[in-house]
């Protein structure tokens, strides 16, 4: 299933690296290999089913899978392609969650860099905090705003993440979609 899922974006010869890099993250993230080739292989589909539907569904619309929670973002030009990804989204085997948090308007190539840089920053900072285990997250910016997804340790570990993208200029807004780790 892995495998499938990566021999479509990346080609047969780059499968093999993919599967393998995969794998090696696979043992630090809480997700089993068997959820992370599921929410690779959902968001594949979607990305293909919203190329299907037309190119400013594909380019427009930002997509976070994470234990089967779709996460859609971005800047979208109307009421209808916001809907149409929804409903898109909602048609692929194994999505438990749509979280809609598209929102209509434009974003100029400034404010699409400033959300870019804001993503790298924050997907730095994470990384380099030995107290936040940042495989466990997935972020996107758009229009200042940062949406988090994934699996914190803890409160703790949560507070810090969004406590690192406070301090970045230009965060308007923090929205968590994380969930706290179960504890067994």
């Amino acid at each position: 299933l892995l495998a499938v899922a990566t021999s479509q974006v990346v080609g047969c010869a780059g499968s093999a690296i993919s599967v393998g890099a995969l794998s090696g993250l696979a043992a630090y993230e809480e997700r089993s290999i068997k959820i992370i080739a599921r929410d690779t292989k959902i968001a594949l589909q979607l990305r293909a089913a919203l190329l299907n539907k037309s190119q400013k569904h594909f380019i427009q619309i930002g997509i976070e899978v994470f234990e089967g929670r779709v996460l859609l973002t971005g800047a979208v030009t109307s009421a209808q392609i916001r809907a149409d990804a929804v409903g898109i989204a909602w048609k692929i085997a194994n999505v438990k969650a749509v979280l809609n948090e598209m929102h209509i308007g434009l974003s100029t190539i400034t404010d699409t860099a400033r959300d870019a840089f804001i993503t790298a920053q924050l997907s730095s900072r994470i990384t380099l905090d030995k107290e936040i285990m940042a495989i466990n997250y997935s972020l996107e910016t758009v229009a200042g705003t940062v949406y988090l997804i994934g699996i914190a340790q803890n409160t703790v570990e949560l507070e810090k993440v969004i406590a690192h993208a406070r301090t970045l200029n230009y965060v308007r807004k923090i929205i968590s979609h994380v969930r706290i780790k179960d504890i067994k």
